[in-house]
């Protein structure tokens, strides 16, 4: 059965995780997480993509992006892959892959998810047990997003910007969000809809990902294949 497409929209944001091979480590010195960093930046200037929260785990990274064009996230990760990779392979002289195949994502919906997707990524440190605190954790975009510290990588979505006036009341409303952990029904819903390439967001939401894209955003059903939905009054992804 051949792999079904990944879902990807213009300036539609996505969050997308890239596993090491067999979940094994994918990062072993501080450089190694630096240069990655280093090449995110450059190949998301270059592809069209802005990058608006990250974690980089020992063996595993989190991105939530917005990209210019529909196809430019898989440049992008493709680009990035590859040179760390290379790096990695003639670093450490070892060979073969490092990554576990295809990133995973998924289209969030802005409005209601993309603030929640932001502390997922930035509290998977906490959840790993690995810090008490998001701050504690230094390759994450958590500094920059919630406490202003220098991160030339970090391009803040509008929604954030909209938090506050200024920036420093924009960090205050954003540190506000962390003081209580994510539900876990929504950890388990972002997680479901990352690793099955669905969207995610309300039913709406879905329903104008499949009309856009001509299939379908949600776990299908036994049967024969539905069609996408039929276009429905107001604007595209509209809340």
């Amino acid at each position: 059965m051949p792999r079904r497409a990944r879902l990807s929209l213009p300036n539609v944001p996505l969050h997308i995780i890239q596993r090491g091979n067999n979940r094994q480590a994918c990062f072993f010195a501080d450089e190694d997480y630096r240069n990655y960093l280093d090449w995110l930046g450059e190949y998301a200037g270059k592809t069209g993509c802005l990058v608006h929260a990250y974690v980089l785990m020992t063996n595993h990274v989190h991105l939530l992006i917005s990209a210019e064009q529909g196809g430019s996230s898989g440049a992008l990760m493709k680009a990035v892959g590859q040179r760390y990779v290379q790096y990695v392979n003639r670093s450490y002289r070892r060979s073969g892959t490092l990554w576990e195949g295809r990133f995973r994502s998924c289209l969030t919906q802005e409005e209601t998810y993309l603030l929640a997707c932001q502390r997922y990524i930035e509290l998977n440190p906490v959840r790993a047990s690995m810090v008490e605190h998001p701050a504690e954790y230094r390759w994450s975009s958590y500094r920059g997003n919630a406490q202003g510290e220098a991160d030339a990588l970090v391009k803040p979505h509008p929604l954030y910007e909209r938090l506050g006036n200024d920036a420093a009341s924009r960090q205050a409303a954003y540190r506000e969000l962390f003081r209580y952990e994510l539900e876990p029904g929504l950890v388990d819903e972002i997680r479901r809809a990352t690793n099955g390439n669905y969207a995610l967001g309300n039913e709406r939401f879905a329903k104008q990902v499949a009309l856009a894209l001509g299939r379908r955003a949600t776990p299908g059903t036994a049967g024969r294949p539905r069609r996408a939905p039929e276009p429905e009054s107001g604007d595209l992804f509209d809340t």
